[in-house]
């Protein structure tokens, strides 16, 4: 009876450490020859992401701090589910960050970083994926569909110019 207590006991802890510990992420960039003001203003236009990201629409909710949105998200296949995703900050030109998931089980915290280069706008997009689910869960699909959104961002800022 001990020893059935101690490994179902180091099993349970084995499993809380690796929802508190596994990670994955993703990281991309583009730079746009415009300002920060320009590539901002296509971020927070909600009401007009499906006419140009191919991967993420917003579908309920306002893009304000502490708000939850609901989104639309296309993966490569074609396949689309709804993730609800909560703002977590937005600082004007330069940084809007949203989180979403279940805690434990697989979590995302993602960010778009907007700095000011010479050039235009350097947009830095990272998410960071946790919990038990990121060991069973292939991520090498984000960063290309990250890349797709980053092209059609700068496009898309081009024709509003």
């Amino acid at each position: 009876m001990k020893v059935a207590f101690w490994i179902t006991a180091l099993a349970i802890t084995v499993a809380i450490a690796l929802a508190i510990f596994s990670e994955k992420s993703v990281r991309t960039e583009i730079m746009i020859p415009s300002s920060p003001e320009k590539v901002w203003a296509v971020l927070m236009d909600k009401d007009r992401y499906a006419q140009w990201n191919p991967v993420l629409v917003p579908l309920k909710g306002e893009i304000a701090q502490g708000n939850t949105i609901t989104y639309q998200w296309t993966q490569g296949s074609g396949e689309s589910i709804e993730i609800d995703s909560r703002v977590l900050l937005l600082k004007e030109q330069s940084e809007l960050h949203q989180r979403g998931g279940t805690p434990g089980l697989l979590t995302f915290d993602h960010k778009y970083n907007l700095s000011p280069t010479e050039s235009g706008t350097l947009v830095v997009q990272s998410e960071v994926y946790k919990g038990i689910g990121v060991l069973f869960w292939d991520a090498s699909q984000m960063e290309p569909a990250y890349q797709r959104v980053n092209e059609a961002l700068k496009a898309r800022v081009g024709t509003v110019e």
